[in-house]
């Protein structure tokens, strides 16, 4: 397997960092939410047969979440890159993991690491850590040990 490369692109990433955090920000100061996506899907899905105003912000902000691909290439005119394995069951295993982790951790990336850490909470800097340290690792297994 060829190595991935990416290019550099800091104000891209700047400018999205700074529209997810005042995203987070903003879902924190109107609704009193946090910001965290497997939080907001999961509530979505198990609300579905429940009308109500809380439902429909989860929903919207999923509509966001899907919308910006394609409001990205409406904007500049290129579709977003994305480099994804075509393994299937490795990507189901990923996603597996991927949703164990969450559950375990009472969270995911974007609770823990946005809006757990603005907020200055102790359980999710150990969240942060162990995801990031897996990560490290996974990324080192498959460009030298396993690749």
């Amino acid at each position: 397997m060829p190595p991935v490369t990416t290019d550099f692109t800091p104000l891209a990433a700047l400018a999205g960092g700074a529209l997810i955090g005042l995203s987070s920000v903003l879902l924190m100061l109107f609704l009193g939410r946090i910001a965290g996506i497997i939080g907001v899907v999961a509530r979505a899905i198990s609300a579905v047969s429940v009308p109500s105003a809380d439902r429909n912000w989860r929903f919207a902000f999923i509509a966001g979440l899907l919308a910006a691909s394609p409001a990205m290439w409406l904007a500049t005119g290129e579709a977003v890159a994305q480099t994804v394995s075509d393994d299937l069951p490795l990507m189901a295993v990923a996603g597996l993991l991927v949703g164990f982790g969450s559950a375990l951790g009472s969270g995911c990336t974007s609770g823990h690491g946005v809006c757990g850490l603005a907020r200055l909470s102790p359980r999710s800097l150990v969240s942060v850590l162990t995801f990031m340290a897996a990560a490290i690792a996974t990324v080192f297994l498959v460009r030298h040990v396993v690749g």
